[in-house]
């Protein structure tokens, strides 16, 4: 039903897999828009959306949420209005599997109680709710990297790998919006989280 990664899972003596992912860059405002469209041109699998991210059909969307899974501001405001029952199903799990508190550089998937999309992957890109973020941050990084070693590495509840299951993710801004992180930041981390993990892991 769901399940968790750790920063420090997924790794692999494999290299070079190609990944079979697809995920898409959403961007309500032009900057970030662009930040995407750079990174994402020369990296088969990443596609970019100027619009809302509930606007793209895909199995799972991202929320760059806080630790303690409060969904009260941002797009994890637009997340809980959406998905009724998907702030209990995140509290309930960082309260499950992680004592109460996930930390920046860590994920969880749980169902978002509607057909599309199916799933929400909480990666806390803050501690507290309504926290900025310092202009060196490197948090938007260590989320990223925690989505994307969650879609290649970890297993559902029944063991089903989530990356058999989800085939595509919608990912806002990390830390864009109520975090402060400059745009060019944020895509640059995101990069760099995307070319780390699947430069890692092996899929077969």
């Amino acid at each position: 039903m769901l399940c968790g990664v750790t920063a420090d899972s997924g790794r692999s003596s494999a290299e070079g897999a190609e990944p079979e992912l697809q995920l898409v860059l959403c961007a309500l405002d032009e900057p970030l828009a662009a930040a995407w469209e750079e990174i994402a041109e020369s990296r088969p699998g990443m596609s970019v959306h100027q619009g809302s991210v509930l606007d793209v059909r895909v199995d799972a969307v991202v929320s760059p949420a806080n630790s303690y899974g409060w969904m009260r501001g941002g797009i994890d405001a637009v997340y809980a209005r959406a998905f009724p029952d998907v702030e209990e199903q995140v509290r309930s799990a960082v309260l499950a599997y992680h004592g109460g508190e996930l930390p920046v550089g860590e994920a969880l998937l749980v169902p978002t109680g509607v057909p599309n999309p199916i799933w929400l992957i909480s990666a806390p890109t803050m501690r507290e709710p309504g926290e900025s973020l310092p202009a060196d941050t490197v948090h938007p990084y260590l989320a990223a990297r925690a989505v994307l070693r969650l879609w290649a590495s970890a297993v559902l509840d029944n063991g089903a790998p989530v990356h058999r299951v989800v085939h595509s993710i919608a990912m806002p801004g990390l830390g864009t919006g109520i975090g402060g992180a400059a745009p060019e930041l944020c895509a640059r981390q995101v990069a760099a989280a995307w070319d780390e993990v699947f430069a890692q892991v092996d899929l077969h």
